[in-house]
């Protein structure tokens, strides 16, 4: 299972980008993977062939219409482990004895 945090957006259209955005969370939503959107991006957890399914999806679908996109993406492979969305930021919480402003 991987984490994959990425963030994408159209160079050419403007400061206000959030349509573009919406167009990946959708695809995103619609692959039944788990995810969180976050202020800067947005985290999938699934297999690795999945997740990269899913990026490129999203850069498909942006690409239909936009000239040049920039795209910043970091994995996090753990072998055997699942629903690290919530057990990585538990675990820190649990470290420091209280809970922590979070997306969820």
């Amino acid at each position: 299972m991987v984490l994959l945090e990425f963030s994408m957006a159209p160079l050419e259209k403007g400061a206000s980008v959030g349509e573009y955005v919406a167009r990946s969370l959708k695809i995103i939503d619609e692959s039944g993977l788990d995810y969180r959107l976050h202020a800067m991006g947005t985290i999938i957890e699934g297999e690795i062939e999945e997740v990269l399914a899913v990026l490129k999806r999203c850069l498909e679908a942006m690409a239909a219409d936009c000239e040049r996109i920039t795209c910043t993406a970091k994995l996090d492979y753990r072998r055997g482990h699942s629903g690290r969305l919530k057990t990585k930021v538990a675990s820190v919480e649990d470290k420091l004895g209280r809970s922590l402003k979070k997306v969820d």
